[in-house]
């Protein structure tokens, strides 16, 4: 018996600012300026529900006006490797880079052929190898084919990365 293929899960968030800023983004007549933004304020909501119940957190205790509290942190030992897929990526790797505490970044770009709708890498600066418990975030808000994100992904697996660790924002 086969095994069932693996298929990544799409999650997106039932949010009006998620739908107002798509829209947003959608609108042909939208200025390049605000479709930056709209991107930008895309990116953290969406990166934000991306993080939810996967960054790793150690605990600790901070000084408080009125003494001791406990708390809870983002481990620091533990960065998110962020994976942004040029250029459009660029957009959402800003936005990671203020809502995680602790990122590495590894950018990757790729060219596709208007006629074969091939993508040809023209950069790659994926480290040699992941460890299984690395936290990837690969960043590409662009989707035509879905052929760059999952020759990237491939790329990313093929280099020792757990696709259960993997979360995509686009």
């Amino acid at each position: 018996m086969m095994a069932p293929p693996k298929q990544m899960l799409i999650y997106v968030p039932p949010h009006p600012l998620v739908k107002h800023w798509l829209g947003v983004m959608r609108n042909k007549d939208t200025p390049a300026a605000i479709f930056r933004t709209a991107a930008a304020e895309l990116g953290r909501i969406l990166i934000y529900e991306a993080a939810r119940d996967w960054l790793p957190t150690v605990a600790g205790q901070v000084q408080t006006p009125l003494g001791i509290a406990d708390a809870e942190f983002v481990d620091p030992m533990q960065p998110v490797k962020v994976v942004p897929i040029l250029r459009a990526g660029l957009i959402l790797m800003e936005q990671a880079a203020t809502l995680l505490p602790v990122t590495q970044t590894y950018h990757v770009g790729y060219v596709r052929n208007d006629q074969t709708l091939e993508a040809t890498c023209y950069l790659n600066k994926l480290p040699p190898s992941f460890s299984p418990e690395d936290r990837i975030l690969v960043s590409d808000p662009m989707l035509a084919t879905g052929g760059t994100l999952d020759q990237v992904l491939a790329d990313i697996i093929k280099r020792g990365g757990s696709q259960e660790m993997i979360r995509v924002v686009r």
